[in-house]
């Protein structure tokens, strides 16, 4: 029979398909499978109302052989099969759908099948590993099989042939290796495989392949055994998801490995969410938070994202837009039949179903993580330790948009409680006469604890939240408020009512020392003033309004050149004997006053944290006033 050619157009869309369709030669074998799945969907459909078909579902198989001489890839199934026209119209004009009609003219009882194909191109991205495929198929009902031979696009032949039973035979002529690519990989049966646990591990029907093993040779002595090769068809696919399946019907175990052997992780994940929606965007999500956070988690190299399936096949193994950054750490599977995918079903076409099912599962997670919290609190101090950082971190992202989402997720160390505590905690205990949230800065809650800014308040029994952790503070100033109180830093700001007046009353009495203490510190303090917030302790260190010390050394770990930098204001406890000595030497010895100025404002600089502008002369200095 004389070669046909295709269509001027369709030649190009072959060409297209070749060399920029899709991005992967990989996914070849997932297009095939999933044709060959059509096939047997059609079938099966069809003898539901057909009783000539004597064939039941779990009659259906898809079969995968390699012949490694003969370079060739054959994937056999027994699905309706095709008869002349249905080659010429679906082989041979590109872009042409029998899946795609299949879909329409059934209509709403199209659901209960899982046909995927729809846009006609899938079986032409076997030409980016063949550079031959021939196709025997017998359609049911019909009494002749037909042979489709193609080279690419210089056309086709269509020839009458011989098969066995009603199905389709594809066999792809692999092409032979060049300097760029390996070819030849797909020879190899572990690889086949591995593409299909991949991409095709949901198809319905079972993908069977014959499968070489090794075994001991009977009979052959314990001391020296000798082994045997030997082949054993086996199917590669699970067929139904385990998303698929009802959450009574799945056991805790089978979510736990699962999950261990979905995400190659050693640890069981700490919680498990399976979600079902059906609406305007059906589909189904497994999803989980790992019992541990990977190595990588807060580094540049960990990449967020679920695994998206379109019809148990495959789409994307990390879809980044189906979680927000806040909830990067989760891990699952979305599966969705609604998608708008893009003709190589490698991305999507637009987002409109994606942001409808991001949205639901970004609530989905946040109710789990709430009745984790309210019902397993030592869970949730588990979670929270492995990934609070990144609730924090969501919390001042994109200024703020989803701080009030967030906030009632957040725990801070109490200086009361002796533990973490969430914001409505530490609201519910607070005195009517209260206005403000509570906390200070720190490297840790021991040394956070001994900081004298916070003497005068844990005397008096108020709580305290401690920030431990870089993020902290931004989250406070992100927040500013939680149930109409502010949060306030007792580090930077008086806390008491009438502060300011009776520390401008204390330092009106001493003006005279406290103008000495600035003029001898010059440029390295924007200011000294008298405290209140002082009992036992001679001094302090305090930033005002605006850039905290923490922050600072943020900025400095981040940037080191940055020159940022809080205020320094000093704040002297006219109270205690060092003030005492202070203001004696400013009228007896301004030399020594001098000296003693310097000391104080070191000693506020180590307490706050903050290194010392010259520790060898401060060491100095000490040594000298110990004369």
């Amino acid at each position: 029979m004389a070669k046909k050619q295709f269509k001027a157009e369709s030649k190009r869309l072959l060409d297209l398909m070749i060399n920029s369709i899709y991005t992967h030669k990989e996914i070849f074998l997932r297009e095939i499978i999933s044709n060959a799945s059509d096939a047997c969907d059609k079938l099966s459909y069809q003898a539901l109302t057909d009783s000539s078909v004597g064939m039941d579902r779990k009659d259906f198989a898809i079969h995968i052989s390699v012949d490694k001489d003969a370079r060739t890839i054959t994937v056999s199934d027994n699905g309706i099969g095709m008869d002349k026209d249905d080659l010429e119209n679906n082989l041979g004009v590109i872009a042409s759908s029998g899946s795609y009609k299949f879909k329409q003219e059934v209509g709403d009882d199209a659901k209960g099948t899982d046909v995927i194909g729809q846009f006609g191109v899938g079986f032409y991205s076997a030409f980016m590993v063949a550079d031959h495929i021939t196709v025997v198929t017998k359609k049911f009902g019909a009494d002749t099989a037909w042979r489709w031979e193609s080279s690419g696009a210089d056309g086709y032949t269509i020839t009458e042939c011989d098969r066995d039973g009603v199905g389709t035979d594809i066999i792809m002529h692999v092409k032979p290796d060049t300097d760029e690519e390996n070819y030849s990989e797909f020879l190899e049966s572990w690889r086949l495989q591995e593409l299909v646990r991949k991409y095709s591990d949901y198809i319905r029907f079972p993908i069977r392949m014959e499968v070489s093993k090794t075994r001991r040779k009977e009979g052959s002595p314990d001391d020296k055994p000798e082994y045997e090769t030997y082949t054993e068809e086996e199917t590669l696919n699970s067929m139904v998801p385990i998303w698929q399946r009802g959450k009574s019907e799945v056991t805790t175990e089978e979510y736990n490995k699962f999950y261990r052997d979905k995400f190659h992780d050693y640890a069981d994940p700490q919680r498990v969410i399976p979600v079902s929606v059906e609406g305007a965007v059906t589909y189904k999500a497994l999803l989980f938070v790992p019992g541990a956070a990977p190595f990588d988690f807060y580094t540049k190299e960990f990449e967020k994202g679920l695994q998206l399936y379109s019809g148990g096949v495959l789409i994307m193994d990390k879809c980044a837009d189906l979680l927000p950054e806040h909830f990067r750490f989760v891990r699952g599977v979305v599966d969705s039949p609604d998608l708008s995918l893009n003709i190589s079903r490698e991305l999507l076409q637009h987002d409109r179903q994606l942001k409808v099912i991001a949205s639901n599962l970004e609530k989905k997670i946040k109710a789990d993580l709430l009745k984790l919290l309210q019902e397993d609190r030592e869970g949730y101090e588990k979670f929270w330790k492995n990934f609070g950082r990144q609730i924090k971190y969501g919390v001042v992202s994109e200024y703020g948009a989803h701080k009030d989402q967030l906030s009632d997720l957040l725990l801070f160390y109490s200086s009361t409680e002796k533990k973490p505590v969430t914001l409505a905690e530490y609201v519910s205990r607070m005195p009517e006469d209260q206005k403000y949230i509570y906390f200070a800065a720190g490297e840790s809650p021991d040394k956070i604890d001994k900081l004298p800014q916070t003497e005068l308040l844990k005397e008096k029994g108020t709580e305290i939240l401690y920030f431990t952790e870089e993020v902290d503070e931004f989250c406070a100033q992100i927040l500013h408020t939680f149930q109409e109180k502010e949060l306030r830093s007792i580090l930077d700001q008086e806390v008491e009512e009438g502060a300011k007046e009776k520390a401008q009353e204390a330092q009106d009495a001493h003006k005279a020392a406290f103008d000495f203490v600035k003029e001898a510190l010059g440029d390295q303090v924007k200011e000294v003033r008298a405290s209140t917030r002082l009992k036992s302790h001679p001094v302090c260190l305090t930033a005002g309004e605006g850039l905290s010390f923490e922050m600072e050394k943020y900025f400095q770990a981040v940037q080191p050149d940055s020159g940022i930098k809080a205020d320094r204001i000093l704040e002297l406890n006219v109270e205690h004997p060092a003030f005492a000595a202070l203001e004696s030497a400013v009228t007896a010895d301004p030399e020594k006053a001098k000296k003693y100025a310097a000391l104080l404002y070191n000693q506020a600089l180590l307490i706050a944290g903050l290194p010392l502008e010259d520790p060898s002369g401060y060491t100095d200095l000490v040594c000298e006033l110990m004369k």
